[in-house]
């Protein structure tokens, strides 16, 4: 006997779910079953109850169709912003029909339809009062004629006691406007009807009279016609035009109603379609392809000192490529629009290979060969680091680290944009789309390597430090998962920094993190303070109780693994002479120093992270992760101004600008800006989020442009996404770039693109999609139902594979169940029903079986009664720690009170969750899009030998989630289409409600140097008059962030420059009053300057004393939504108050 797979394991639960929710399939042992409790108990859902039954019988007698219960809001909006939906209006009922629609030629005379179900009836056993039901399996085919007269709208199902086939057949009008349909084209839909009379004054008898596992298939006599898609045959809409293009071979032959629908297809086309209760769809993985011929062994490419001979093998990735252009343009359509598209798609890619060649040509310069040659020994060492982690190895035994080929091929497509400033592919915003585990982070990891090694080679001196990369992300969760990634680079930058010191300067590579005081603070703090969030009073905390949170988000050393204990966060402060003595009472740096004797960051070679802010703005680290919301600060924060270059100062402690006059020596010149900013997860910088980014954007771009040569020189813009939807648009509205090329670009073929291909499911198994509605049924009883079946046959599944014994048990994958929730709201309520009935029913699951069967489907299972949590409402620290534990197997017995069986998640997971054993994810509900739907599932089964299982909970009083379940097949073919546009528009009118002041502070504070101390408000009574720019500015940039008419364009400048001048106007008002009573206007009131703050956030009360214009600068602290708060007063049992946290600055 074959040993058990992953694979094995994944169809086991899918049948056991099937077999213990819906009943047996015809064919099954289980046909002739008998149970000990009336099937409508037994069963979830799949039966019928009589059309005419009375309303109690059509109802759940064992719920009472309680909604999942409300939680408490989540303390911050940032990872959580996915409102939920309110609660069906009625109670729903059992269903008493179900149907299929199908389209049918016109010359289609007959159907064959035959209907299936199970007749339940009741025994009495021997002398007791116990009843047990047996199953007898019933299958009739009923003829349905087509063909004018002979049709009749009701048959009856021979031999069933009142079931009938109800059928209506419509004419299809104008079909050449419905998709191109042939014509006489005919709709069909036929519906099987429980008409059975119901059961009087017996109600423990009523199900005699339901059908249960009822189903219907349809036959024809001609094959059926496929539903037409007409999206993109319209229209201008390009991602429409091409998906219209490479969706073009799938087909829908039938909807369900009530219930899904499968079809057999054979030689392109189906004649037999038939419902189905827990509909399945497998979708193909989408791998990278692999090239011939050409080196992508990271450290071969790094030894390579020539460059013709370097050139020579990389060479052949654009004959391939221009090869296989060619085989793509003779397979096209030659007619019509989609040849049009075939045509415009591969000259996208012609433009591709053109631009990896210009790549390929510049390693002929020396600086330039040099690093792309240490650029690769760098990704190579931090490849090593990691998998060695990873699989608990020493790095030299690892398998030498590799590129995947369309990874090396977008860094040499980009290398003239970094190396050549002034070349038009600068300005282009390169949008690397690959699916989720597919490797995007490598590849923009590995431009930002070159990129930031090509500045110091140029200039070793103390001129090129700065920050030199700028890597954005929306979420929390992402932004700490990249954390460790990048870090282990920047590890390896510096090492190669240290052995060649001469080369690449005294001036360390760093990575700083700049996110939100929740996972950074945002100060060093110094003795005496009482604020709690300081990176002094977490140190000391962190370091006087291990239990407690560290100081900053890093619980590992990036570059050996080894767990940083306490004692390894050090409170610093840098002297004059640049030597570093400890200082717990002013220290000005947090160092962190890793314990393992043979790690290289260790003694006096701390790791080179810097994550407190006051520390990050002086020392100014060349690679910085944020998040979009810390942009916010800009106005509110002189100093946040130096992350986009302009420091003109240093000392030993570091860098300097115009906010801290008077402190360093002068600088040759001012430190450059980014070179490269990258912006992950592109889709998620839409709706109010995308407006707030794209003013700020205003700013960013503005603080980054250099003239050099005559040329207005801005940052490298990369993006990556695995779900996009008009991205031009979305991207000229973020950023006024209109170029924008998509890497890989898609082919005709949606299988194929080059660089990566979709592997037949022969080949490889891909990630199967289950769904589950139950008419009648609250949606907490089907969520309890689908969690114990599955928790307790993965057990059964873990203990046939072996137990712990078994190091490689195919169950493991399965054996942590991530339930994935659309608001915080259904999440708390499931919380509590994991926690109570589940852990407590799963205990006892294997006792489920049914009469006469000696083995179930289940087996016993202990879980924690406290489940973990990835949402926002958890700290950081312990969302890092479920993370974590999320990564251990069930196979590793020595931390198996760790180990997780359940944990629930909110769309804090959709990006940044990359743990590869993760197999099994329940959904609750359809998500409102279809890319956090993808995004969100797409964590589980990123292991190609362990294949994920999603399994889809619907209520189907919802209209979307009906439409997904009765279509399921159909969308799951073909969802990257579904993928909803975007919407970005930062110059509407409420979102410069919120953001134009803070914009026209930020722009004039940050430009003006007399402007940036943290007391500078004042002086805009001296600059007022050379400030006009600055509304000239935002002006332009509203002009040209979409396409506008002349007329709207002339409004939109007058509108902009109106309103930015009298924010101008009326902070000149302000500060001139404030002179001549010889008081100070500061900016804000955290920024240890005493005086009148001129900003204040959106709720906040204006200041009286400012007057009207006082009332106009308000500025947020953070990019998204802003509610109002609510004191919560905490009383301890002896009738003590608990003391509310010290006053600080807020996020």
């Amino acid at each position: 006997m074959a040993a058990m797979t992953p694979a094995d394991v994944r169809t086991q639960l899918t049948s056991a779910l099937r077999l213990d929710l819906i009943g047996p399939d015809p064919g099954e042992p289980q046909v002739t079953e008998v149970l000990n409790v009336p099937p409508s108990r037994w069963y979830l859902t799949g039966f019928l109850v009589p059309w005419s039954a009375p309303l109690r019988q059509k109802q759940d007698e064992d719920d009472a169709q309680g909604e999942l219960g409300f939680t408490e809001p989540a303390t911050g909006a940032d990872d959580d912003d996915t409102g939920d939906e309110p609660p069906a209006a009625r109670r729903g009922h059992f269903p008493s029909s179900i149907g299929i629609s199908v389209l049918v030629p016109g010359d289609a005379t007959e159907l064959r339809v035959t209907a299936r179900w199970g007749d339940y009836t009741a025994r009495e056993v021997g002398s007791r009062p116990d009843v047990e039901w047996d199953r007898r399996e019933r299958q009739e085919v009923v003829a349905v004629r087509l063909d004018g007269a002979k049709a009749r709208a009701v048959e009856p199902v021979p031999d069933s006691r009142g079931l009938e086939i109800v059928t209506s057949v419509r004419a299809v009008r104008r079909p050449d406007e419905s998709g191109g349909l042939p014509a006489g084209t005919r709709a069909v839909s036929v519906f099987l009807v429980n008409r059975r009379t119901p059961t009087e004054g017996q109600e423990e008898l009523k199900d005699t009279t339901f059908a249960f596992q009822a189903g219907l298939t349809l036959e024809a006599d001609r094959p059926f016609v496929p539903r037409p898609n007409p999206r993109g045959r319209t229209g201008d809409d390009t991602d429409e035009r091409i998906a219209d293009l490479q969706y073009r071979d799938v087909m829908e032959y039938g909807v369900g109603h009530g219930t899904s629908t499968r079809a057999s297809v054979s030689d392109g086309t189906s004649s037999r379609v038939e419902t189905t209760w827990v509909p399945q769809a497998q979708v193909e993985r989408v791998e990278p392809e692999r090239i011939p011929g050409v080196e992508f062994r990271m450290e071969a490419l790094a030894e390579i000192q020539e460059p013709a001979t370097l050139k020579a093998q990389l060479a052949s990735i654009t004959k391939q490529y221009r090869d296989w252009i060619a085989g793509q343009r003779a397979g096209a359509p030659k007619k019509g629009q989609q040849a049009d598209v075939a045509a415009t798609l591969l000259q996208r890619a012609d433009l591709a290979a053109a631009r990896i060649d210009a790549g390929l040509a510049l390693l002929d310069d020396p600086l330039v060969l040099q690093a792309f040659r240490l650029s690769n020994r760098a990704m190579a060492m931090a490849a090593r680091q990691r998998r060695a982690m990873e699989q608990g190895t020493d790095p030299a035994s690892v398998a030498p680290p590799e590129w995947r080929p369309f990874q090396l091929a977008f860094i040499l497509m980009n290398l003239r944009g970094i190396v050549e400033p002034a070349h038009t592919d600068r300005e282009l915003v390169d949008l690397l789309f690959f699916p989720t585990g597919g490797g995007k982070t490598e590849a923009y990891l590995g431009l930002a390597a070159f990129t930031i090694l090509l500045r110091r080679l140029r200039d070793p001196n103390l001129t090129s430090a700065g920050v030199t990369v700028l890597m954005r992300y929306t979420l929390r969760l992402l932004t700490l998962d990249q954390l460790g990634r990048a870090a282990t680079l920047i590890c390896a930058l510096e090492i190669l920094r240290q052995e060649a010191p001469d080369t690449f300067g005294n001036w360390p590579f760093e990575i700083g993190l700049w996110v939100g005081k929740a996972a950074t603070p945002n100060r060093m703090g110094q003795v005496g303070e009482k604020d709690p969030t300081t990176a002094r009073a977490k140190t000391i905390a962190y370091q006087n109780n291990s239990r407690k949170a560290a100081p900053i988000p890093v619980e590992t050393c990036p570059w050996c693994g080894i767990k940083l204990k306490p004692l390894a966060f050090q409170l610093v402060r840098t002297r004059p002479d640049g030597s570093i003595q400890p200082d717990t009472k002013e220290p000005d740096q947090l160092r962190i120093l890793c314990s393992n004797l043979k790690c290289r960051f260790r003694g006096h070679n701390p790791l080179p992270i810097v994550a407190v802010d006051e520390p990050l703005y002086r020392r100014l680290p060349c690679f910085v992760i944020a998040t979009v919301d810390k942009f916010a600060s800009l106005p509110w924060t002189g100093a946040s101004g130096a992350l986009l270059g302009g420091a003109d100062r240093y000392d030993a402690a570091g860098f300097y600008g115009p906010w801290d006059p008077g402190v360093g020596q002068k600088l040759p010149e001012p430190l450059p800006p980014p070179d490269l900013i990258i912006q992950d997860e592109l889709h998620l910088i839409s709706g109010p989020l995308g407006s707030m980014a794209g003013l700020y954007e205003t700013a960013i771009d503005a603080l980054c442009a250099r003239k050099r040569d005559g040329h207005v020189v801005r940052p490298k813009i990369i993006a990556s996404t695995a779900t996009v939807r008009r991205a031009e648009a979305q991207i000229r509205a973020l950023f006024t770039r209109s170029g924008v090329e998509v890497f890989p670009p898609p082919g005709p073929d949606r299988r194929t693109s080059f660089f990566a291909r979709t592997v037949d499911l022969q080949v490889t198994a891909g990630r199967l999609y289950l769904g589950l509605a139950a008419p009648g049924r609250s949606l907490k009883v089907v969520l309890l139902r689908t969690y114990l079946t599955l928790l307790a046959a993965a057990q059964k599944c873990w203990e046939e594979g072996g137990g712990a014994k078994n190091d490689k048990n195919p169950a493991d994958a399965y054996m942590t169940l991530v339930g994935y929730f659309n608001s915080l709201r259904e999440l708390g309520g499931s919380r509590r029903i994991v926690e109570d009935e589940v852990a407590s029913q799963v205990t006892v699951r294997s006792e489920r079986r049914r009469v006469g069967e000696a083995e179930g489907s289940f087996a016993n299972r202990v879980i924690a009664r406290e489940v973990c949590e990835l949402t926002s409402r958890e700290t950081t620290d312990k969302v890092s720690d479920t993370k974590r534990r999320l990564a251990i197997g069930f196979v590793e017995k020595e931390k198996s009170k760790e180990r997780v069986d359940v944990a629930l998640a909110t769309n804090m997971i959709s990006v940044g969750l990359d743990i590869t054993r993760l197999g099994l994810m329940v959904v609750l509900g359809q998500p409102k899009a279809a890319a956090e739907y993808i995004q969100a599932t797409s964590r589980v089964g990123r292991d190609r030998d362990k294949p994920g299982l999603v399994v889809t909970l619907l209520n189907i009083h919802r209209p979307r989630d009906r439409s997904h379940y009765e279509r399921f097949e159909a969308f799951h073919a073909s969802f990257y289409r579904a993928v909803e546009a975007t919407s970005v528009t930062p110059f509407a009118p409420r979102a410069l409600d919120r953001a134009l002041p803070a914009l026209v502070v930020a722009l004039s504070r940050h430009r003006r140097p007399s402007l940036a101390p943290a007391n500078g408000a004042i002086n805009i009574v001296d600059e007022r008059g050379s400030l006009d720019d600055v509304a000239e500015l935002l002006a332009k940039r509203a002009r040209e962030h979409r396409k506008l008419t002349a007329e709207e364009e002339s409004r939109v400048n007058a509108y902009i420059l109106s309103r930015s001048k009298d924010l101008l106007d009326s902070w000149t008002n302000l500060a001139r009053g404030q002179r001549e009573v010889a008081a100070r206007l500061v900016y804000q009131r955290y920024e240890r300057a005493q005086g009148k703050a001129l900003l204040r956030m959106p709720l906040e009360a204006p200041d009286p004393d400012l007057g009207q214009d006082g009332k106009k600068f308000k500025a947020p602290r953070s990019l998204r939504d802003v509610e109002p708060s609510v004191n919560l007063f905490v009383r301890r049992l002896d009738n003590t108050d608990v003391p509310p946290p010290a006053d600080e600055e807020p996020a």
